[in-house]
């Protein structure tokens, strides 16, 4: 992303999708990492990259794995994001069901577990 506003347009554009495709792989998503093979052929890359001696079809590649490894990093992100979320979700809730609290977000949050 080139700039600050970009990645923040970006993640606000992606958000509502990554709600509906990440709560249940978000701890896969966190935790992915590039096989030991794709790691060392972007290394390879990104090292001739930086000596200058990358051959035009090398450059496209490497920067496909730059446009890959950006996208990712938005998935992280939006997972960590959705992961935090629903933990002080439930820390909201355990608190208050200690308290016996019957406010309407304890119902909310027992009505979102019963739909899980």
């Amino acid at each position: 992303m080139a700039t600050t506003s970009e990645s923040l347009a970006f993640d606000r554009g992606v958000r509502p999708v990554m709600e509906i495709v990440l709560p249940e792989k978000a701890e896969a998503v966190i935790g992915f990492r590039a096989d030991p093979e794709l790691q060392a052929r972007i290394e390879e890359l990104a090292r001739k990259s930086t000596e200058g001696e990358l051959t035009e079809d090398e450059r496209a590649e490497y920067a496909g794995y730059v446009r890959a490894n950006k996208f990712v990093a938005v998935l992280k992100r939006q997972a960590q994001h959705l992961t935090n979320s629903a933990l002080r979700k439930k820390s909201v809730y355990q608190s208050a069901k200690r308290t016996n609290d019957s406010s309407p977000a304890v119902h909310c949050w027992e009505k979102e577990q019963e739909d899980v």
